[in-house]
């Protein structure tokens, strides 16, 4: 339970401060620091300290979104998986077959895509692409065509 716990507290923090980076107010905060910065050089001298105070803050900011934004975009992948995935599992004429499909390797994806582009060269020769919903049936619709 501890563990949920901080997985919640980390998500939330996450999903914080992925909204606040994402608002003029965060645009404006990072041009201020930068403008403050350059208005400082001469205070400083323009010294190899002064220039290094920027480059640590910036990479350490830009490691931090790296992850940030890397962990984002996998939960919204997810999220559109699953909500293809619904649509796929609650309509008749989508094949079954494209739930999970972001689950297989890379082989397994490169033959469903080579049966979808005969599909496609299939349906192309159609004159309404909405009539097959799966390879069988495109396949079937073809033979039955074309030994007449």
């Amino acid at each position: 339970m501890t563990t949920n716990k901080k997985t919640n507290i980390f998500e939330s923090i996450s999903r914080s401060a992925t909204v606040f980076t994402g608002t003029t107010l965060a645009f404006i905060t990072a041009l201020i620091i930068i403008i403050g910065w350059l208005i400082s050089g001469p205070l400083f001298d323009f010294s190899d300290t002064w220039q290094l105070a920027i480059n640590t803050g910036t990479t350490i900011i830009t490691f931090l979104m790296v992850f940030l934004i890397q962990r984002t975009q996998n939960k919204d992948s997810q999220a559109i998986h699953l909500k293809l995935n619904e649509l796929i599992a609650s309509l008749n004429g989508p094949s079954n077959r494209l739930i999970d499909v972001e689950n297989l390797n890379e082989e397994e994806l490169k033959i469903l895509s080579s049966y979808f582009h005969k599909l496609s060269t299939m349906a192309k020769k159609e004159s309404d692409l909405s009539q097959s919903h799966s390879i069988e049936e495109a396949e079937e619709l073809h033979d039955m065509k074309y030994k007449k």
